[in-house]
């Protein structure tokens, strides 16, 4: 299904991967229709096969979605044929939010937006900033008008660094608000884009411990063949056992990730399934655990890979190495203690049974 997209992609590659992909698969299944995991399953492949597109094609594929869920009727209005957009909700580190002056539905907005992924060859982007009373509010912000400026700061990032996630500078550029105050945290969909960065995060580790598997495989069938030929050699023995003994830790190796990766599939399932089931419920446990459980199974994954295979893959397969460095990168789009903080207290508040 990607054969239009050249892959890898890297910082001089990846506008014209977008545009392809983007032509290729327009739209997702929307989140909470009947068919979540289908939408996940596609994020989670493509996530496998290079991160740094996945990422860029998720945040078009989720402000799709925000779009038909705030603003279905206007959607047809924004969203032009050819049209790659970006979400770019985060605070920089200084924490200073756009300022946005309204005047009716639209709005104009200044200040600088940091961390903007594929600022330099999206073309739309729906952007979160303050009104005068201090609500927060989303815009849809055409890029290509005077009071946009794409720099070429705040990105030195070795992994995800084809995204090119870098400062925006907006000086009186003029936007289209979308929906009410507050709707983008307070809708639904906004737990169920949360979850759906979990799959890409699972795509991405389950690639790379694919590179494991093949390995600890290839590695036993050569022993098997090799079993006899070299035993009357003078330390044939002792040899052999040290070899017996690597197999064995890289499987232990495969057997961690494995139990790892199964939890994390299994409760990205569970979680498709009760967000398709209850679409206009309350997702942020679901959201935040599912998170968590795989977050947790790539930093495995990243472990086991790393004592599993030694440095010989990160300093001779170009694809494991940036694999390798992306998926630390973009799992810290978590918020790690603070996530688990917030899960824990939602539990505490209402406690969920653990019994089977």
């Amino acid at each position: 299904m990607l054969e239009p997209v050249a892959l890898p992609v890297d910082a001089r590659s990846i506008a014209d991967a977008v545009r392809a992909l983007v032509a290729a698969w327009p739209e997702l299944p929307p989140p909470g229709a009947g068919a979540t995991l289908e939408r996940w399953r596609r994020l989670a492949m493509l996530a496998g096969r290079d991160l740094s597109l996945a990422k860029i094609y998720e945040a078009h594929a989720d402000a799709l979605a925000i779009l038909a869920e705030l603003d279905a009727g206007r959607l047809a209005e924004l969203d032009g044929r050819g049209a790659v957009w970006a979400v770019w909700a985060a605070r920089g580190p200084d924490g200073e939010p756009l300022a946005a002056r309204l005047e009716g539905e639209r709005a104009t907005l200044s200040g600088t937006k940091a961390w903007c992924s594929g600022a330099p060859f999206t073309t739309h982007a729906l952007v979160t900033c303050l009104d005068a009373d201090g609500g927060e509010r989303l815009a849809a912000l055409p890029l290509d008008q005077p009071g946009v400026t794409v720099s070429s700061r705040g990105w030195e990032a070795v992994g995800m660094q084809a995204t090119l996630s870098v400062e925006v500078r907006l000086t009186g550029a003029r936007a289209t608000l979308v929906g009410e105050p507050g709707d983008y945290v307070r809708r639904p969909g906004f737990w169920h884009g949360a979850a759906g960065i979990a799959a890409c995060w699972y795509g991405a580790a389950a690639a790379l411990a694919a590179r494991l598997r093949d390995t600890s495989v290839r590695r036993d069938e050569a022993a098997k063949a090799a079993e006899g030929r070299l035993a009357d050699r003078p330390g044939a023995a002792s040899a052999e056992a040290a070899r017996t003994d690597a197999r064995a830790y890289l499987r232990a190796h495969l057997g961690a990730t494995d139990a790892a990766l199964a939890g994390a599939r299994a409760l990205l399932h569970e979680t498709a399934r009760e967000i398709d089931a209850a679409p206009r419920a309350d997702a942020q446990r679901l959201a935040l655990r599912v998170r968590a459980a795989t977050e947790a199974a790539a930093e495995v994954t990243l472990r086991a890979c790393g004592r599993g295979l030694g440095a010989a893959p990160l300093c001779r397969d170009r694809w494991f190495a940036r694999m390798a460095a992306d998926l630390p990168v973009f799992v810290r789009q978590s918020h790690a203690e603070s996530d688990l903080a917030a899960l824990g207290a939602i539990h505490a508040s209402n406690p969920d049974d653990w019994s089977l």
